[in-house]
């Protein structure tokens, strides 16, 4: 048996835990294993997870993919772990949770959005503060709303965590954040690369808040080491260090390569990412691109938005259709779903920024009233969801020659299709379908290769263990691309027709949409 180092990478998602166990010899994923999350959710816009659900699915999935043929738990030299970013996971003084950790795709807090930024000045000068605005997803409007909704557990605060640093601290004891995840706070300035006083203090004027802030860890440096009780249940033997980690986009970038100026990464998932390497901050003064910085050592500018595979998974549950079914339908129906538009807002929407809008079936009549129309306007209105996206990136001079997809609806081939025409651009997937997990895997490799005292670039890591799969490569095609330019179109005047409305529901509001498309 070969003793040659073996790297974990962890992606603890929204819906799920999944570990891989990546060789640096054979230079491929080795075993991996999956444990589903549960979710504490109603109509009004709670999302929530028990913190333990993730350290329960860690070990089950660690335990998994380490007791599968061939593995050799004590090779293991290092993990790295990937957590959903702008969770609030709340300590207090024993390092205990206080209360569920408030996520992502909550949006219970657009009320303490609004008090933050009219208080700070307006989204102007909150971006001139942090270079990001406060959206309801981020985690500044979290600790808020704890402070005026639940006072006696604010009270017990002690240390505020994103559910990565939490992950870091059960493995290691130690508590720390990396910049990366940082970036996607609200109260880290992301031009200066520190916590930002004047929002944390906008949040509670006593000054206690910076205290209860981690320090942070460079992206190639451990936090710490594997702790001794875990390490025996693992059967760890020796040194296993614990990278910095990193939140879930900022791992696939590195899980795709995406650690160089000139590569786009876009992400199908249950929401929907677009993001790209950039060696210096890129900040957007109408807030709607995230001027996020990366997790090996640059930015990562990114959109968000917020119903990708929501969108086909709704309409596939409604229908009682698999997923094979789904996609045999959308290739059944026609470019454009004989005029029916999908703006796919079921969880609200973060670009726009429109948290309590609602979607909206438009161009129904007795003819087009189809499953493969319904089936395919999920997935166009997704798309076109993010290609409003990339037009956000557009404007700040991102511009993919090809686009490297991640996420479960890159699995179809015909949604493939749609992106490649929809964003008249050339796509293709890694082989490795959990960027995530092998971003992080890369990472603790990084590290674990730099604390050996034989440091060695990111790149020259990720050209070895990132491929690209050709069978997967799609070009657009120029009818389509007309057409669906088009269609486009349409989709932004529905948008424009209904925003009103939908920023009514959403309290707030939003620049005018003339100005895109």
């Amino acid at each position: 048996m070969t003793s040659a180092p073996l790297f974990i990478g962890i992606d603890s998602g929204t819906q799920g835990t999944k570990v891989i166990v990546l060789s640096q010899k054979e230079g491929q994923i080795l075993s991996s294993a999956y444990v589903n999350h549960e979710m504490i959710e109603d109509a009004l816009g709670k999302r929530e997870q028990e913190p333990s659900w993730w350290i329960s699915a860690c070990s089950r999935a660690i335990t998994k993919a380490l007791s599968q043929e061939g593995i050799a738990a004590d090779r293991v030299k290092a993990i790295g772990i990937s957590g959903q970013q702008h969770g609030m996971v709340p300590l207090d003084r024993e390092g205990q949770v206080i209360r569920p950790a408030k996520l992502w795709c909550d949006t219970e807090t657009v009320a303490q959005c609004k008090i933050l930024t009219d208080k700070i000045g307006g989204d102007g000068k909150v971006i001139d503060i942090i270079g990001n605005i406060i959206a309801p997803g981020f985690t500044a409007p979290k600790i808020l709303w704890l402070l005026q909704n639940e006072p006696e557990h604010y009270d017990r605060l002690q240390s505020v965590l994103l559910p990565h640093d939490y992950l870091n601290y059960w493995l290691t004891g130690e508590i720390s954040t990396e910049f990366g995840d940082a970036s996607g706070t609200a109260y880290f300035d992301v031009m200066r690369r520190e916590w930002s006083e004047k929002i944390l203090n906008a949040i509670d004027p006593s000054g206690r808040l910076i205290n209860c802030l981690p320090p942070f860890t460079a992206s190639d440096d451990p936090c710490g080491e594997v702790r001794a009780q875990l390490a025996q249940q693992f059967g760890f033997s020796g040194r296993v260090l614990v990278s910095s980690g990193g939140g879930d986009n900022m791992m696939a970038a590195i899980g795709t390569g995406n650690v160089t100026d000139g590569i786009v990464t876009a992400s199908l998932g249950t929401s929907g990412t677009i993001f790209s390497f950039s060696s210096s901050p890129i900040i957007d003064p109408q807030g709607e691109l995230a001027g996020f910085c990366s997790s090996s050592g640059g930015w990562l500018p990114l959109v968000c938005t917020m119903n990708v595979t929501v969108s086909t998974e709704l309409t596939r549950a409604v229908l009682d259709l698999t997923i094979d079914e789904l996609n045999r339908k959308v290739a059944e129906a026609d470019i454009g779903s004989q005029g029916i538009i999908l703006l796919p807002y079921f969880n609200g929407e973060r670009t726009p920024q429109l948290p309590n809008a609602r979607a909206s079936l438009y161009g129904l009549s007795s003819t087009n009233f189809t499953v493969a129309n319904l089936c395919r306007a999920s997935m166009e209105g997704a798309t076109f969801g993010l290609k409003y996206g990339l037009e956000v990136m557009g404007r700040q001079g991102i511009s993919p020659s090809q686009i490297r997809l991640v996420g479960g609806g890159a699995k179809s081939k015909v949604w493939r299709q749609i992106v490649a025409d929809i964003f008249n651009c050339p796509v293709i997937c890694p082989r490795v379908e959990e960027a995530g997990a092998l971003g992080a895997a890369i990472q603790a490799m990084w590290c674990y290769q730099k604390a050996s005292g034989s440091p060695v670039d990111l790149k020259e890591i990720t050209d070895r263990y990132v491929k690209l799969d050709p069978d997967t490569a799609l070009e657009p095609r120029k009818d389509n691309m007309d057409c669906y330019r088009r269609i486009y179109d349409d989709y932004l005047q529905l948008n424009r027709s209904l925003l009103e409305l939908n920023q009514i529901r959403s309290g707030t509001t939003w620049f005018d949409l003339k100005s895109a498309g």
